[in-house]
């Protein structure tokens, strides 16, 4: 299967430019949750606008209440939520079933039991996001820049696609492609700072992740 790539964390018209140009799948929009790189349901609607038809647009959300995903569903019409908060299976069903849309759950990973946590949202999402649990003292939730010990994922199947997220970046993505997953999000290690991307390295990143 081809290596597919989402950039995430995306705050300016120039670096989706920049991600499109080289062939990000998918687009993540951190949307009105505590984060760096935090946008307004309008921000996120008009950055996200020259990837319609060129690549799939995610919205980032936090245990979004009804009133946002009404806004993000009306104003940004992304391809998918990704859920990056508590919601349990049973409130993603519902809200997917609400808003017609495809969706992301991403799990905190720390230990192999935070990883089976990945089959109770079997038959729910379209992709479960494996991320590296956050420091005790941080306000947000994901984009530390930390990856989780890849040595768990050894034996591990999920009937769920899986995507793997958390200190990525040009320099160890050939050791990620070891882990035998063929999807990588990427936000920090493709920055320049907090919510800029340095174009360079999401090109270097696209490289590596798709060299056979």
């Amino acid at each position: 299967m081809k290596t597919q790539i989402k950039i995430c964390g995306l705050t300016r018209p120039e670096d989706v430019e920049a991600a499109l140009l080289y062939g990000a799948d998918m687009l993540g929009f951190i949307v009105e949750a505590k984060s760096t790189r935090r946008l307004s349901v309008q921000q996120a609607a008009q950055l996200s606008r020259p990837a319609v038809d060129a690549a799939k647009c995610v919205a980032v959300t936090v245990n979004a209440n009804e009133d946002l995903l009404v806004r993000i569903c009306a104003d940004m019409r992304p391809d998918y939520i990704q859920f990056h908060g508590d919601e349990t299976p049973k409130t993603i069903r519902e809200i997917s079933h609400f808003t017609g849309l495809a969706a992301i759950k991403a799990l905190s990973i720390r230990t192999k039991a935070d990883l089976e946590r990945a089959h109770d949202y079997a038959g729910c999402v379209n992709y479960i996001l494996l991320d590296a649990k956050a420091p005790k003292s941080a306000a947000q939730r994901g984009g530390h820049g930390l990856a989780f010990n890849w040595n768990l994922l050894k034996g591990f199947s999920c009937e769920t696609p899986l995507i793997l997220a958390g200190g990525l970046n040009p320099e160890n993505i050939f050791a990620a492609k070891r882990t035998g997953i063929n999807f990588f999000d990427v936000s920090s290690g493709v920055e320049a700072s907090y919510g800029v991307k340095d174009h360079d390295k999401i090109q270097a990143f696209m490289k590596a992740a798709r060299e056979t």
